[in-house]
């Protein structure tokens, strides 16, 4: 059974060799590895490629989706030039991991479902889009394999969501009008300030803090001295607390889960120093506390109670109801087309869509990336995604294991980014701001975080054995 998980998990698999004997790989790396060792730009390319990141994650909530692409483009542009001048004899199996297998097989599947797809135009043009972010997430496994410029790219992204989340607070202080019909009318909430800072949506807003919430909760563990741990509390404070007014129900359930899965593994990491009582209770004694305060806030905090009950109303509740409309065009979109479905992206939606809709009910997307997957990739879409999302927490776990018994400080990031994936998954369930700019680039750098970790193995009778300790040791020194 433990040899089929590892196949199934491409844990096992011989990537030296693999791409030893790829064609493509053989022909393209080092292709330019001559002009690298005399060029003195490329000298410092990983610094460069962190510092196109950098502006990425430093001008995303306050920019245009436009400026974004070009941004991108020139960090594919750059990731590229890198790949092709890298000296193949130390890029073979280093730069590779099974999570980027799984990538690029997902990648394909949306080639050939926009080659099938009945609105090829615009099918086009979101797997173009689509491209971008996949090679997004190839440069940033590149470059947070260096644990100084994994925590750069991640302080960066929590300085940039401090400054967010105090827009945010200064409007739940003093006010917001909102810029689209986010509550109903009829409700009792209908008074209640939902803010958006910069990004112009609150459930938006709260799909792009949920990762600060949970990396300044890894930054009290990582960053050392008492300044920089009291900065982190304010962190964790001021992001948790912008990410609750949002009033983001789907983002609430994100929170409890990223929450829950950071508590759980923190435990697990700390678990061989703890004495056998906390061992033991720990874990029952931290969700007994926060189960309870969600209560006392679900029975003394009216809004907070009135969200909570709204999301079992079913149809009574206008936001549920216009999703359940959505949900049943999409249904009948998948019956049409389940193999390989319309082609990827948004502009293939909008193009089918209105074939499907109930009257009134218009949609940009299937709010749920679940069904946004299924709808645009069909089930052999769906598998792919689902496989990709399985890999990547099984490498983050076997990693987790690996750091834990050399009590890495890295490992807090680590856990930081599984919490993180979990909980933009129960979020992305209900809603689809997975797709908008703001947050699919924070995804694909949490799947990028997690491959950076991935261990080169060594693989002889089916059995995985990790590179020497000096690897680690390498690591801890950094």
């Amino acid at each position: 059974m433990n040899l089929v998980w590892q196949r199934f998990t491409l844990s096992s698999v011989p990537l030296k060799q693999f791409l030893g004997t790829s064609y493509l790989y053989r022909s393209l790396v080092g292709l330019l590895s001559s002009w690298r060792q005399t060029s003195f730009l490329l000298r410092w390319g990983d610094t460069i490629a962190a510092a196109l990141l950098s502006l990425v994650y430093l001008l995303a909530p306050f920019v245009s989706s436009t400026l974004v692409g070009v941004l991108l483009i020139a960090c594919i542009g750059f990731w590229l030039l890198l790949t092709l001048s890298d000296e193949p004899a130390t890029g073979n199996n280093t730069q590779v991991t099974p999570i980027h297998l799984l990538v690029f097989l997902y990648w394909g599947i949306a080639a050939v479902a926009t080659a099938l797809s009945p609105v090829k135009k615009a099918a086009l043009n979101d797997l173009l889009t689509l491209t971008l972010y996949l090679l997004l997430f190839a440069l940033c496994a590149r470059v947070l394999r260096l644990p100084r410029l994994r925590s750069w790219i991640i302080n960066i992204y929590l300085a940039t969501s401090l400054v967010v989340s105090f827009y945010g607070m200064r409007q739940w202080r003093f006010g917001a009008p909102p810029l689209a019909t986010w509550v109903d009318p009829e409700s009792t909430l209908s008074k209640t300030t939902r803010v958006y800072s910069y990004l112009g949506n609150p459930n938006l807003l709260a799909g792009y803090l949920l990762p600060a919430v949970v990396f300044s909760l890894m930054a009290i563990f990582v960053w050392q001295g008492w300044m920089k741990k009291a900065l982190a509390f304010t962190m964790l404070g001021i992001n948790a607390a912008c990410l609750i007014f949002t009033y983001s129900r789907g983002g609430w359930i994100a929170l409890v889960v990223a929450i829950l899965t950071a508590t759980a593994l923190l435990i697990y990491w700390w678990g061989l120093r703890m004495p056998p009582f906390w061992r033991v209770w720990s874990l029952p004694i931290l969700l007994g506390s926060l189960l309870g305060i969600l209560l006392l806030a679900f029975i003394f905090v009216e809004p907070v109670r009135l969200r909570v009950l709204s999301i079992f109303a079913d149809r009574d509740d206008s936001s549920n109801n216009f999703r359940r409309n959505v949900w049943d065009a999409v249904f009948e979109m998948i019956r049409d087309r389940p193999i390989i479905g319309i082609g990827p992206g948004h502009n293939s939606f909008n193009k089918i869509y209105p074939f499907y809709q109930r009257p009134r009910y218009t949609a940009l997307s299937a709010y749920s990336i679940f069904l946004e997957v299924t709808v645009e990739m069909g089930f052999v879409g769906l598998a792919c995604f689902l496989w990709l999302i399985i890999v990547t927490v099984n490498t983050a776990l076997m990693q987790l294991r690996r750091l834990r018994q050399s009590a890495n400080i890295q490992g807090f990031w680590l856990i930081g980014a599984l919490a993180t994936l979990m909980g933009m998954l129960a979020h992305g369930t209900v809603d689809t701001i997975w797709f908008r700019p703001e947050v699919n680039t924070l995804w694909w750098l949490i799947v990028a975080l997690i491959a950076s970790y991935w261990t080169p193995l060594v693989t002889g009778n089916n059995q995985e054995i990790y590179l020497t300790q000096n690897q680690e040791i390498t690591d801890n020194n950094s």
